[in-house]
Formats: structure tokens, sequence, C-alpha cells
């Protein structure tokens, strides 16, 4: 069991997964609450609108995540 207390996770792909602006905007703030080691984040082939795209943007800018790498719509962010 200690081994899974330290198991990060470092890429999440979400892709084709019918996500939208809302769902950015939960992952969003799940991802604000709770600081996580992730560096890649796949949304590719989700409905994401630009309300959803700018706050998981945001969060990339931000020197307080990790996140590196944001795909979405077949773009690299």
């Amino acid at each position: 069991m200690d081994s899974l207390e330290e198991c990060v996770i470092v890429l999440c792909r979400l892709s084709d997964c019918g996500l939208k602006d809302e769902g950015c905007a939960a992952l969003a703030s799940a991802l604000k609450s709770n600081p996580s080691h992730l560096r890649e984040l796949n949304l590719s082939g989700n409905k994401l609108g630009d309300s959803g795209v700018k706050l998981l943007s945001d969060l990339k800018e931000d020197p307080h995540y990790k996140l590196e790498k944001l795909y979405y719509c077949e773009y690299i962010i």
C-alpha cells in the first residue's frame, strides 16, 4: 500500500469522452483544489468551447501548477 500512496498521475487522457465546457470547469476546479503532478492533459476529440479551453489554459500558464502540455482539437498548447 505504501507504493500506492507515492503514486502520482503525470499524464491524463480524456480524449473522445464527450467532455464539454462544464466538464472543463469541474476538471479545472479539481486540479486547483488538489495540487497534482499532472504534466500532460489530452482532451482531443471533445466538444470544448472557448470558456472551457480558457479555464484549463490558465492552469497551464500558472506557475503554481505543473501542467506542461494541453491537447485539444488536435492542437498542443
